[in-house]
């Protein structure tokens, strides 16, 4: 196998081995605890410009098929694990979770302490790093990892959102059938995409909604002339602050129609409404609202709102 080195800005280096794509990566590196659920991980675009690492020690071991995603490809910027499994094992798989990362072309490393890790960060936060395979000297990637730009300030809707709208009739997965569709619906509602997981969509549909999804700067002024019953603000990566388009469409939505949000979703609508967000060492959940003072952490993220009411 061929070694691979993680580099993170304050100088903490590891070395493993390589697995997926060859070559040279970098993002903030984050955690996530899930035990399952790599598949949708990776296709997560909450996840753009982050690497992820998976603290669940063994990973691909039921390979990776063609339902379970939760975007058009994946969006990571790299992948970290303790144990690669190169052999998965399921009726449902198509491919190796390595073939699936070499296609698109994500560099993995395995082999490494993910606990220890996972520890540094909860400790002092995420911060930029990078895997390589082609470079070998930690000194060198170190330096590289501290000249990374941070997440605050960036505005990563813009990378991930649909060019144009379209609707969305998809339902929940059958064990025998697969995805189920539309058949009827009693509420319209519009779909803000800053980043949107396709499960969201499907459970929408499932529970009655026939759904638009729209860019995230599509104006106000256009969604209100689709009269809709609700407006969704959907999850999506990167600092809140910076999408000022999507803020002022917010502002311009409340009070005329219902909105609800999730995630980046929620921390926008909090800025809408006059709050403020600020950067979390790590994340682990999505928002929580409590009465007074709200705050919330975004999965595998680093952004919090707090109202001022």
């Amino acid at each position: 196998m061929k070694k691979a080195i993680l580099a993170l800005a304050d100088g903490l280096v590891f070395e493993g081995h390589s697995f997926g794509a060859e070559g040279e990566t970098s993002g903030e590196i984050v955690f996530n605890t899930s035990m399952t659920g790599y598949q949708e991980i990776l296709t997560d675009p909450s996840y753009k410009g982050q690497i992820v690492t998976m603290t669940y020690t063994q990973i691909g071991n039921y390979g990776v098929n063609d339902e379970d995603v939760e975007s058009g490809r994946p969006y990571v910027e790299g992948f970290i694990v303790k144990e690669y499994m190169d052999f998965p094992s399921n009726w449902r798989a198509k491919r190796s979770l390595h073939d699936y990362l070499k296609e698109n072309r994500i560099v993995g490393i395995q082999g490494i302490d993910t606990r220890a890790l996972t520890r540094h960060l909860r400790d002092f936060g995420a911060q930029p790093g990078i895997i390589s395979t082609k470079d070998m000297m930690p000194e060198g990637l170190v330096a590289k990892a501290r000249k990374l730009p941070k997440m605050s300030g960036l505005d990563l809707v813009k990378d991930v959102t649909c060019k144009k709208p379209y609707q969305w009739d998809e339902g929940d997965w059958d064990l025998e059938k697969g995805y189920g569709k539309r058949t009827s619906s009693n509420y319209k509602v519009v779909a803000y995409d800053y980043g949107i997981k396709r499960n969201i969509l499907r459970l929408l549909t499932s529970a009655g909604c026939d759904i638009t999804v729209v860019p995230a700067t599509m104006p106000a002024e256009e969604v209100l002339a689709m009269n809709p019953d609700g407006v969704f603000l959907s999850n999506g990566p990167g600092d809140p602050e910076p999408v000022t388009y999507a803020i002022e469409n917010i502002k311009k939505l409340l009070g005329r129609k219902p909105v609800f949000g999730i995630c980046l979703g929620q921390q926008l609508l909090g800025l809408a409404l006059g709050g403020r967000t600020y950067k979390l060492k790590f994340g682990g959940g999505e928002p929580r609202i409590r009465r007074g003072h709200g705050n919330g952490e975004r999965q595998g993220g680093v952004y919090a709102y707090q109202s001022e009411r």
